[in-house]
């Protein structure tokens, strides 16, 4: 029975062409707007956990709390010290530790100033390896930053396109950071982090004499030994650096996070961007369930002597439910579909255009199998629902009456 109502309700739609798609419309824009809008949600969420696979879950990051938001040690509240970050690398469990110097910067080239962010290396050679493994620096000509060196810079990636100062910089190349005079040794392939393709890194010893500090680190970067929990280390680390720098619990002025930990304060924060937008454009979808109830309200008012004429030669109440109910289902199911192809169109075309235009690989656009099919299911429930009370008025039609209407 369920295949006669569907193809009543097929011939139906081919002779109401017009309002049938207009009808739709509002379905699978809002459709369209939630796949899309989630699909490019889902594939950040996985671009930003393979970035933290690639970092490791064996690292733990330690910072001074900020009033602002920005890179690491930018509006600090209180600094760190080389002090605790002896103190850090004397923690149990710990294997290697970075110190990090995160400063702004004026940046001059044939006279174009450019601000950005300039980022220490470490003098130590197992701390300067940690930082290139955590992310992932290479050059695409020249060299990285190594132990004696002094005023010597690697641009990121950016740099090297020459939308910032004119022309392309490579190797050999000299600049002024700060009014100093700083030698470009080398340019970092493209990684697709923005932090890291827009950054300059400079050796510690010099970033400490150009910014007058001797003491000060904005970040300090931990891999934990082999076999050890991360978790377990970065609580050992929390109770020394709580003792050391004589602050109660809970009132710290510092952070201790593992990278799991932050990959899950990320991941939630993304769900909670994407369920907003999705909720946004499921405003669509209700405006779409309004033109389904209008359309089959209408469709019953044109249909009353035809339900008259099904009633009289024995089609039951429910007959007539069932076949408003699955036209309206009908209509929410292929607004539905075209809805998941123009969404899917519509956030490759987004990941596309960023990879181009951004050089980035964290926009992605992702279709797990539970939203395409959430996303067909939801339209067809929009669809019912909005059927329901049309079909009902429907189906409770006098048979008499009905023949008698016009």
């Amino acid at each position: 029975m369920i295949g006669f109502y569907a193809s009543l309700a097929v011939t139906t739609f081919k002779k109401r062409r017009l309002r049938s798609w207009l009808t739709m419309l509002g379905i699978f824009i809002g459709i369209a707007a939630i796949v899309s809008l989630i699909s490019l949600g889902q594939g950040l969420k996985n671009a930003v956990g393979a970035q933290f696979a690639a970092l490791g879950t064996d690292r733990i990051i330690i910072q001074a709390k900020s009033l602002t938001i920005g890179p690491p040690g930018q509006g600090s509240v209180a600094t760190l010290t080389l002090d605790d970050f002896d103190r850090v690398e004397r923690v149990s469990g710990v294997d290697v530790a970075a110190q990090r110097l995160l400063k702004s910067a004026k940046v001059e080239f044939n006279d174009i100033i450019d601000f950005t962010f300039i980022a220490s290396m470490p003098s130590d050679g197992e701390s300067r390896r940690l930082i290139e493994e955590i992310f992932r620096l290479r050059t695409a000509t020249g060299r990285l930053i190594q132990q004696n060196d002094r005023a010597k810079v690697v641009l990121g990636s950016n740099y090297a396109e020459g939308a910032v100062f004119g022309r392309a910089l490579r190797a050999g190349d000299r600049l002024r950071i700060n009014d100093e005079p700083f030698e470009i040794v080398g340019v970092l392939a493209k990684s697709g982090q923005p932090q890291v393709d827009n950054t300059i890194l400079a050796p510690e010893d010099a970033m400490r004499g150009l910014y007058g500090l001797p003491d000060e680190v904005n970040a300090i970067v931990v891999q934990s030994l082999p076999g050890q929990d991360p978790e377990v280390v970065g609580d050992r680390i929390m109770r020394e650096l709580r003792r050391f720098r004589d602050v109660e619990e809970n009132r710290e002025d510092f952070t201790v996070q593992t990278s799991g930990q932050l990959l899950e304060t990320l991941g939630t924060v993304l769900d909670i961007v994407t369920a907003v937008l999705a909720g946004i454009a499921a405003i669509s979808l209700l405006v779409g369930g309004i033109g389904i109830t209008n359309t089959m309200y209408t469709s019953v008012l044109e249909r009353t002597n035809e339900i008259g004429i099904m009633k009289s030669i024995g089609a039951k109440n429910r007959d007539i439910f069932f076949i408003f109910l699955i036209e309206s289902g009908i209509l929410g199911v292929a607004g539905g579909l075209i809805g998941i192809v123009l969404g899917m169109g519509l956030s490759k075309t987004v990941e596309v255009i960023a990879g181009q235009t951004l050089g980035t690989g964290l926009v992605q656009a992702s279709f797990p199998w539970y939203l395409l099919l959430g996303a067909l299911a939801f339209s067809f429930i929009v669809g019912s629902v909005a059927g329901t009370f049309p079909a009902m008025q429907a189906s409770r039609l006098n048979p008499v009456d009905a023949l008698r209407y016009r």
